[in-house]
């Protein structure tokens, strides 16, 4: 089991170098890491109500998946966050980012 979780955390920084993972955060960027929750919700809930007064009726239905909806989208975006904050934990430790 050691063996298949360490070679997916490869692939994943593979991934990310190839992307350009090893460049210095952005100020928005450590921003986000600082606050993954905040950010993931400051995403959501304005998805969420566009959700809601774009539905043609409102009904108790309607709340339920536009809550369902705001709820999966603070999900992964929070989940992004989380991983730019390892991302910037990394570039730390490899001594790529001073961290300023």
């Amino acid at each position: 089991m050691a063996k298949w979780r360490r070679s997916l955390a490869h692939g994943f920084w593979a991934l990310d170098r190839v992307m350009g993972g090893q460049e210095a955060p952005t100020r928005l960027q450590r921003q986000v890491a600082r606050h993954p929750i905040a950010a993931g919700f400051c995403v959501a809930a304005p998805f969420a109500v566009l959700f809601l007064l774009l539905s043609p009726e409102a009904g108790p239905g309607e709340y339920l998946i536009a809550a369902l909806f705001g709820l999966s989208l603070w999900l992964v975006f929070g989940l992004t966050a989380a991983a730019e904050r390892l991302r910037q934990r990394r570039l730390r430790r490899l001594g790529i980012w001073d961290g300023s």
